[in-house]
C-alpha cells in the first residue's frame, strides 16, 4: 500500500497523545493509593494540555488526506458498521474529556463528591479521568481495526495489529511524560521512564511477533486468480498500461525491496533499544536530557514503523497492475 504521511502523522501523534493522557490520570491514581509523592494540579493540567493539542495536531493531519474536506462530517454516520466513523465519533469525545481533565485540575476542583470507603475520595478529576482512560481504549482499538478489519490486506488482519496500535502509543505516551518530567525538573521521572521502558519491551515483543507471523504469510491470491486464468505457467510480460494510474500510485508505495528493509531495519533500531538505552544512562548519570533525547528518537521511529505498517500490507491487485517480468 501506499504509505500517505497525513495518515502516518494521525496515528502517531494520536498514540503518543492518548499514550500522555494516560500517564498523567496514571500518575494521579498512583499519588491517591500513595505510592508516588501527590504533585501541584498544574502538573496535571500542562501535561493533559499538551496531551491535547497532539491530538488537535493529529486531526488537523487527517484532513490533508480527505478529497472534499468539507463532506468529513459525514464519515460518522456509519457508526453500526464502520470502525472509521467509530474513531470519528470518539475522537472529539477524548479530546474533550482530556480538555476537562486539564480544566478540573486548573481550577483545583479536586474536593471529594463522594467516598468509596474511608481513604478514597472521588472527585471531579478522577471521574473524568476514568471515562478519559475509557474513550482512550476505546480511541486505540478503533483507529487499528480500520486496518486490522480489511480481510484481504493479510498483513493488517490480525489481532497484532490492535496490540501495536495499542502498546506502541502508550509507550511513546509514557516516554512523552517522562521527557516533560525531566523538561520541568519533577521528581516522576523515574516511575514515567521505567513504564515507558516496560511498554517499549512489550510492544516490541508484539512487533516483532506481528514482523514474523506476516513473513511466514502464504498470501490466498495468486497471478492466476488475479486474471482469472488457473495455468500453473502464468507470466506476466507487461504491466498493462504504458502510464501510471490512481491503482499504480494508491495501492502500492513504489520503493526498492532493499529500501523497505532499510526502513523496516531502521525503525527497529530507533523504536526500541536506542530509547530504552537513553532512559538507562538518564538514570545511571541524572541526566535531565537523555529523556527528552528518547522520546525523539523514538518518535522519529514510530514514523519510520507507521510508513513500514502501510508499505508492508500487499494488495492484491498489486498481483497484475505491479508484477512485470
Amino acid at each position: 500500500m501506499h504509505p500517505a504521511f497525513s495518515v502516518i502523522f494521525l496515528t502517531t501523534l494520536l498514540g503518543a497523545g492518548q499514550g500522555l493522557f494516560l500517564a498523567m490520570f496514571t500518575g494521579q491514581l498512583y499519588a491517591l493509593a500513595r505510592f508516588l509523592p501527590t504533585q501541584e494540579d498544574q502538573f496535571y493540567a500542562i501535561g493533559s494540555l499538551v496531551a491535547l493539542l497532539l491530538l488537535v495536531i493529529g486531526l488537523g493531519a487527517s484532513f490533508f488526506h480527505l478529497g472534499r474536506p468539507e463532506r468529513a462530517w459525514r464519515s460518522a454516520a456509519m457508526w453500526r458498521t464502520s470502525w472509521l466513523s467509530r474513531e470519528v465519533i470518539i475522537l472529539p469525545i477524548l479530546m474533550a474529556l482530556v480538555f476537562a481533565y486539564s480544566v478540573a485540575h486548573l481550577m483545583h476542583w479536586t474536593q471529594p463528591w463522594f467516598r468509596i470507603g474511608e481513604s478514597l475520595g472521588v472527585d471531579a478529576t478522577l471521574l473524568v479521568g476514568l471515562l478519559g482512560t475509557i474513550a482512550s481504549f476505546a480511541l486505540f482499538v478503533s483507529t487499528a481495526m480500520i486496518y486490522a478489519s480489511v480481510k484481504f490486506l493479510e498483513e493488517w488482519h490480525s489481532t497484532f495489529t490492535v496490540a501495536n496500535f495499542t502498546l506502541l502509543g502508550l509507550a511513546s505516551g509514557f516516554m512523552l511524560a517522562a521527557a516533560y518530567s525531566a523538561y520541568i525538573g519533577n521528581p516522576l521521572v523515574p516511575f514515567f521512564g521505567t513504564w515507558a521502558v516496560v511498554l517499549t519491551l512489550a510492544a516490541f515483543v508484539s512487533r516483532g511477533a506481528h514482523l514474523m507471523r506476516n513473513a511466514r504469510l502464504k498470501h490466498k491470491s495468486s497471478v492466476q486468480t488475479a486474471i482469472g486464468v488457473r495455468h500453473t505457467a502464468v507470466v506476466q510480460k507487461a504491466q498493462g498500461a504504458m502510464g501510471g494510474s490512481f491503482n499504480t500510485r494508491e495501492f502500492f508505495h513504489g520503493r526498492s525491496p532493499a529500501t523497505v528493509r532499510f526502513i523496516r531495519n531502521t525503525f527497529l533500531v530507533l523504536v526500541f533499544p536506542i530509547p530504552i538505552l537513553l532512559i538507562v544512562a538518564a538514570y545511571a548519570i541524572e541526566s535531565t536530557t537523555l529523556p527528552i533525547l528518547a522520546f525523539v528518537v523514538q518518535y522519529l521511529g514510530l514514523i519510520a514503523e507507521r510508513w513500514y505498517f502501510f508499505a508492508e500490507a500487499k494488495h492484491p491487485q498489486n498481483l497484475y497492475y505491479q508484477s512485470i517480468s
